[in-house]
């Protein structure tokens, strides 16, 4: 037997029992004719103590950091007690011990605060995942793939599997494929979702679904990316949009209680696509504080009356003018304005400028552009944007897509600044009545804002089913009856972060061509990509929809991280590579042979 206990198990209650543990050194502190050794496994750290004896065999046989060893001992009560460990009351009197493996020196210190940069450690990934942060991490995963399990299985849902070989139909990401040896110079895809699947087993009679299942998108990396994540994907046949929501309403709040706690029993706030965008500006926005963006001009439309005379030609010939009051901000000084200004004008921001008005404690007013605008005018301002004594209000004028970014990413920097975005405070929503389509005028083409399987809101079927044809001249594609679509879908998010999104599906063939044709496809590339799912329509599919948990993001918001990488076991870097394996690598020409495929050089 290599242990009888785990070294995050003996307490007090244990004194004087014989014990043997085993695990890996994390410090070696030498006092004299004396060593203390913490110990470490999975479930914690226990202090050894080898008396004179055994030190001598130490001095002939020094251990060092990740060795992994084996020892046999009394429990005993420790005289220096440490209170931050649960193990911290007793020690081990170590009789005898035995090294199992021993280690060379490791690259990093495997603590909480380690020296090793992010390229190391993912280099040593299975060192990394020794560190006492990224098993808590871990641990947190599991506790959501738990929850959701017995949730979901309470309420009636199978567990099904679904193929990870599929049919390529590249729409929006890019899909990784794989060669067929057996079907030469056919090829394999690895599914972005499995939402044909899903749909299929609704078809089939299976009206409860899910699964916890990889993904694979081949597209540019971030924070929140990876090209393989996991979805909670779950599917549910003779519902509306109410029914999904109510069930994944209490999915989410399960969650909270299980893994976090919290007794999340407030409804969810619900908020409508259009209300997100010119509130917050954009769809997902982080509820937890006010500051709503002001619209003071949008669309060349002047909101606020002052500006439809100024001869301020940032205001003047700016399509959009856009505002947010920082509460208790006025003492900002030139300098940190002057810095924002800095802030705006970054690439990834895009803007030209800044403009400010601080409204003092004495209610008069300074602003960046007060020899356009006289004190009546800014106090109307100030009005208009809810700014009270001691605010500041920050301004951005340019085209109305880049400019609404942009005061959505001021919004929450300004938050972030003056610690309004709290990681243990949290705060879900849900956004519904979305766009159908959104026109790509890059390619002069509709194109799906979820995707192609998403159904239009009951009252608008007809008009899209009546109104099927193309646009030529870009310029009028807002006047397009497409323009006005509902969608039948609706994202939940969590503290700015979309953790969920799904919708209503279309469920009846030639609603389903009819959406093909939508976006341009044949009905001979319709049939082609997607003969499979209509043929199914036409043997009695059942109404139905569901929705996608983003279940790494979930993990990392939970965790108080921005970044999903360390809730991975095994995950990529920025450039998508796994530096531990070294992969992707190249693969020999004997293999290329076989795949049918030949290389070109680049």
């Amino acid at each position: 037997m290599y242990r009888t206990h785990t070294c995050g198990e003996l307490r007090l209650s244990n004194k004087d029992a014989q014990v043997t543990l085993a695990g890996w050194v994390q410090t070696v502190r030498k006092f004299g004719a004396i060593t203390f050794i913490d110990m470490r496994d999975r479930y914690g750290i226990t202090q050894l103590l080898f008396g004179e004896d055994l030190n001598a065999q130490l001095e002939l046989n020094p251990l060092g950091r990740e060795f992994v060893l084996q020892i046999k001992g009394k429990v005993s009560e420790r005289s220096n007690k440490n209170k931050n460990l649960p193990t911290g009351d007793i020690e081990i009197l170590v009789d005898e011990f035995k090294v199992l493996n021993k280690s060379a020196v490791p690259p990093f210190t495997i603590t909480d605060e380690t020296d090793g940069g992010d390229d190391l450690r993912m280099k040593y990934r299975y060192l990394d995942l020794r560190r006492n942060i990224i098993k808590k991490n871990l641990e947190l995963r599991y506790a959501v793939n738990r929850s959701a399990r017995n949730y979901l299985h309470e309420n009636g849902f199978y567990d099904i599997e679904t193929p990870f070989l599929i049919k390529s139909t590249p729409e929006g990401a890019r899909d990784f494929v794989v060669p067929s040896r057996m079907n030469a110079g056919e090829f394999y895809a690895l599914p972005q979702s499995p939402q044909t699947f899903k749909q299929l087993l609704m078809v089939s009679g299976y009206d409860r679904y899910y699964q916890i299942v990889k993904c694979f998108r081949d597209e540019d990396l971030r924070a929140d990316r990876q090209p393989e994540f996991t979805q909670i994907d779950c599917e549910m046949a003779f519902v509306e949009q109410e029914d999904i929501i109510n069930m994944f309403e209490g999915l989410a709040k399960r969650i909270f209680k299980d893994v976090k706690g919290i007794d999340y029993t407030d409804a969810i706030e619900r908020m409508s696509w259009e209300d997100a965008m010119w509130n917050y500006g954009n769809d997902k926005p982080d509820i937890r504080f006010e500051m709503k963006i002001q619209n003071l001009k949008v669309q060349n439309e002047n909101y606020f009356e002052a500006l439809a005379t100024t001869e301020f030609a940032v205001f003047k010939n700016a399509e959009t003018v856009l505002a947010i009051s920082i509460p208790n901000a006025a003492e900002y000084t030139r300098k940190q304005t002057d810095e924002l200004t800095e802030w705006v004008k970054r690439p990834q921001i895009g803007m030209q400028g800044l403009a400010f008005v601080k409204v003092n404690a004495d209610e008069t007013y300074k602003s960046s552009f007060d020899k356009f605008f006289n004190e009546a005018q800014l106090k109307e301002l100030a009005s208009f944007c809810k700014a009270g004594k001691g605010d500041l209000i920050l301004v951005l004028a340019g085209r109305e897509e880049r400019t609404r970014k942009a005061i959505s990413e001021l919004r929450l920097e300004m938050a972030k600044r003056f610690g309004l975005r709290k990681d243990n405070e949290f705060k879900l929503l849900w956004v519904l009545d979305f766009p159908l389509f959104e026109y790509d005028e890059e390619f002069n083409r509709w194109v799906a804002r979820h995707h192609p399987f998403t159904s239009p809101k009951p009252g608008d079927i007809d008009a899209m089913i009546n109104n099927n044809h193309a646009i030529e001249v870009a310029e009028k594609y807002l006047d397009h009856p497409y323009s006005k679509i509902k969608a039948n879908a609706y994202d939940i998010v969590l503290n700015g972060n979309e953790i969920g999104g799904g919708s209503i599906r279309i469920y009846q063939r030639e609603l389903q061509e009819k959406m093909f044709a939508a976006l341009g496809m044949s009905k001979e590339e319709a049939q082609h990509k997607f003969g499979f799912l209509l043929g199914a329509f036409e043997y009695g599919a059942p109404p139905h929809g569901g929705i996608a948990f983003g279940f790494d993001r979930l993990c990392a918001i939970l965790g108080g991280s921005e970044s999903i990488r360390d809730f991975i076991a095994f995950p990529k870097n920025n450039s998508g590579r796994d530096v531990m394996l070294d992969a992707p690598s190249t693969i020999d020409d004997k293999q290329l042979e076989e795949l049918s495929i030949k290389l070109k050089k680049v």
